[in-house]
């Protein structure tokens, strides 16, 4: 069994090809050259960080489907600078479009010491930010982006930090390595 952990870049497609009929986008293809191997769960483009790749089917289900809620933990850099009080529907439950999400683990965070994001998040001077440590149990789609937006803080930057106990220490941007 191949199990890869891989720190994806912004902008990069979570797959090893790229479909659409625009202009050609970076892929999984451009960084990781292990043949059979396969993402377990998504990365949006506008997304980084921890990507876990597998070739055992039984082991990309665990962690890819919500029903085995494996917790993923974020670092998220939010617009304005909210309050206890902001944050706690996050840690009840926030109703979405597709129905209320399960509690997430909450934290403010000082600023991680992270690589660069190319490009860089708009720097508002009259906007404040913090950074926030997230962590979920389901994995909707662009869910922690939808969350924050819906209690007022939208996401500027999404980091993946850790699946289950995987997480992205000692990866630089772009790398892999095996567990």
């Amino acid at each position: 069994m191949t199990l890869i952990l891989f720190n994806k870049p912004y902008g990069v497609l979570c797959q090893f090809t790229d479909d659409s009929t625009g202009p050609p986008r970076p892929t999984l293809a451009s960084f990781i050259d292990r043949p059979g191997v396969y993402p377990a769960g998504r990365l949006d483009l506008d997304s980084e960080g921890l990507l876990l790749l597998t070739d055992d089917g039984r082991l990309q289900a665990r962690i890819a489907n919500p029903r085995f809620k494996m917790p993923k933990t974020y670092l998220v850099q939010v617009e304005g600078d909210p309050s206890d009080a902001a944050l706690e529907p996050l840690r009840r439950g926030v109703k979405l479009k597709d129905g209320l999400t399960l509690p997430a683990e909450v934290e403010r965070i000082d600023t991680p010491d992270l690589w660069p994001r190319d490009p860089p998040v708009r720097y508002r001077k009259s906007v404040p930010d913090c950074w926030l440590r997230i962590t979920i149990r389901e994995g909707r789609n662009r869910q922690v982006r939808r969350m924050t937006a819906a209690v007022g803080h939208p996401t500027l930057r999404l980091v993946r930090w850790q699946i289950g106990d995987w997480t992205l220490d000692g990866i630089a941007q772009g790398e892999w390595r095996e567990a």
